[in-house]
């Protein structure tokens, strides 16, 4: 009887209106400040936690022993485990209460490089695990941002880059691995600098220098003397990541030079000559790992948001067999250092991420782990498929819709991604298969212009004074949903994080009137603000995409088309969700966006997690916001 009152009770406080909400309190729940939120019933947390408890795998890297490295989640947080054998137990390494992000292992010994912040800060620190005693020594600086970490090919040294919070330029980093050795600063850098590979003799560190997604540079500083020798001419050309050959003479990267897409190139470091390694691509590498002896390369293509893994012989360029995976997205390819075995992570739309590997000799795909789907079958989830329309310039966008398998006409979820320079790719989302299985709700994910995976020139569709035509395109997209008879294009809401969030906002202030309402999550609600709050070191990098707001003709721009200037124009409820901590976009960009929402007499939910940063990492606090947004979607759809 107690829990159904509790229900009731909340179900109650969905109906109020919204002039009736004229004072909420803000209260503590657990680490969540909220305002206007309604406690959960029962039914929603009950079923939802299986959703928020399926969990993934990521391979990380080679153990000495054959075995691999992986980080997932069994409490709270990510972790670091070991898997001995392919579906073997997993064994976990480290416990700690905030989450791991990233490891490496040292070549030949087994000591685990890794990599955590505090709280989603952003302020990566660098730990040295011992296998011998378990215990964990931290190598950096503590309160500064550390990423980047390498190892020499012997496993002597450590490189990584090092910056302040506050700093726009980062200095790179070279020390060993015992205890007491003291870094050495071998690059005092401008701008963002980060360690890409050592040369095999250990002496020459590959560096990269963002500038922006579609402009970087790579050189060469030898960590004896300090000298650097420059690599790439000076033009605009995106470079993304590089390996030295075994024998020192050449590099092998990433580079749009020449073409929309990025390709697999090799530079020769004493001629500085380019050869394109994969000339005939029509969508781009991604990523790619060389082997150790030098003879083969893995890369992994990006056809139109789905991966495909090749193997090439680099003698003479030739396809070697690679395994054939289902529709999905790979990532981590790694070799093992006897240049056998690649290891990688696979998740696709319908199950969540898990750790392979690929025999090159035996021609063997091997599956390591076998992640749990919270207790629902995986055959209920549903595929999305590939979708396009017009936009107001004629230019076609494209995006993937997720269709619930009930009668329709269905409401609509349009999921837009972050970035800006980032891809909606149909990996597995718990999130979204909740919505369309248990919520009988569409979702639709926009690659809008200014979207990565389309070519150098769709990626600049949005730059500075156009970044409202991105904002045309959810437009082109209502239109294009008022078409079709499954979907209700009287119930639609936009959603999405960081500057998904701001394309929330922006659409909430253009189309009002089409639209039900607005879940900004870690959204910017002004570029002006944005950019003089955001951490030091990654200002100068969003000036390169937004603008820079110190130029008086930017600033005008940016006043004209911040939603937090234009919020008046918004009747519609919003919910406005955010970490304290977020070092990207500053938690002063929701309050302010929500109290201007408050003041204008709208209706408006907050929830800022004390513990986080830019998104919710913490399983509790995931759990809290996908029941406060399933309350709020039950608000603004009208689900039962």
């Amino acid at each position: 009887m107690r829990v159904l009152f509790s229900t009731i009770a909340a179900l109650a406080a969905l109906a109020v209106p919204a002039a009736a909400q004229t004072a909420p309190q803000r209260e503590m729940r657990g680490a969540l400040q909220v305002e206007n939120v309604p406690e959960t019933p029962a039914d929603v947390s009950d079923r939802l936690r299986q959703y928020v408890n399926t969990r993934a795998a990521g391979f990380a890297d080679w153990l000495p022993d054959g075995g691999v490295l992986i980080v997932t989640r069994f409490g709270d947080t990510a972790q670091l485990h070991r898997v001995d054998e392919p579906m073997g137990a997993r064994t976990q390494l480290t416990f700690y209460e905030e989450r791991v992000t990233g490891a490496s292992v040292r070549p030949g010994d087994g000591q685990i490089l890794f990599t955590r912040d505090v709280g989603g800060d952003e302020n990566y620190a660098g730990f040295l695990l011992d296998n011998s005693t378990g215990r964990a020594r931290q190598i950096t600086q503590a309160g500064t941002r550390n990423e980047g970490f390498i190892w020499s090919d012997d496993g002597a040294q450590i490189a990584w880059s090092y910056v302040p919070a506050a700093e726009p330029n980062y200095d790179v980093f070279v020390s060993g691995p015992s205890d007491g050795a003291q870094p050495r600063r071998v690059l005092d850098a401008e701008g963002a600098v980060y360690p890409a590979d050592f040369s095999a003799d250990g002496r020459r560190l590959l560096l990269q220098r963002y500038i922006s997604i579609a402009e970087s540079q790579l050189s060469v500083v030898d960590t004896t003397t300090n000298e650097v020798t420059r690599l790439t001419p000076d033009i605009s050309v995106s470079y993304n990541g590089g390996e030295f050959t075994p024998d020192g003479r050449a590099i092998i990267t990433l580079s749009d030079e020449g073409a929309q897409f990025h390709r697999l190139v090799r530079i020769d470091l004493a001629t500085g000559a380019r050869t394109v390694l994969t000339p005939n691509l029509n969508w781009g590498v991604e990523s790619f790992d060389l082997s150790p002896d030098g003879r083969t390369i893995a890369y992994v293509v990006n056809e139109a948001g789905q991966s495909t893994l090749h193997l090439m012989n680099v003698a003479n360029q030739r396809a070697l067999s690679a395994p054939q995976l289902p529709p999905g997205i790979v990532s981590g390819v790694t070799f093992d250092h006897e240049s056998r075995r690649i290891g990688f992570t696979l998740n696709s739309s319908t199950a969540p991420g898990d750790v392979y590997s690929w025999d090159l000799r035996a021609r063997r795909l091997t599956r390591w782990t076998q992640s749990e789907t919270g207790g629902i079958p995986q055959s209920t989830f549903v595929d999305p498929e590939l979708i396009s329309w017009t936009s107001f310039d004629g230019r076609e966008i494209s995006g993937f819709l997720y269709r619930p398998r009930t009668p329709g006409p269905h409401p609509v979820i349009i999921n837009i991604h972050g970035g800006p320079e980032s891809q909606f790719r149909p990996g597995f989302s718990s999130t979204i298969q909740y919505w369309v299985n248990e919520l009988g709700v569409a979702v639709i994910a926009p690659n809008v212009r200014g979207s990565s995976g389309y070519g150098r020139d769709f990626l600049a569709l949005d730059n500075a004074e156009k970044r409202e035509d991105s904002v045309r395109d959810i437009g082109a997209l209502l239109d294009w949903i008022g078409a079709q008879n499954t979907l209700d294009k009287d119930r639609v809401v936009v959603y999405g994080g960081s500057y998904g969030g701001y394309m929330v906002l922006a659409s909430m202030t253009h189309y009002n009137d089409r639209l039900a309402g607005a879940v900004d999550i870690v959204g910017i609600s002004n570029f002006a603000t944005f950019l003089e709050n955001t951490s030091g070191y990654r200002r100068d990098l969003r000036r390169a995409e937004y603008g820079d707001e110190r130029d008086p003709e930017m600033r005008a721009v940016f006043d004209r088309i911040s939603p937090l200037n234009r919020i008046h124009l918004v009747n519609k409820p919003i919910f406005v969700i955010h970490g304290y901590n977020d070092p990207r976009v500053p938690v002063s960009e929701a309050e302010q966006v929500y109290a201007a929402v408050r003041r204008n007499g709208g209706e408006a939910w907050l929830m800022i997690a004390m513990n986080e940063g830019h998104g919710f990492a913490r399983r509790e606090n995931q759990e809290a916001q996908r029941e406060a947004e399933t309350l709020f979607f039950r608000r603004v759809l009208g689900l039962d």
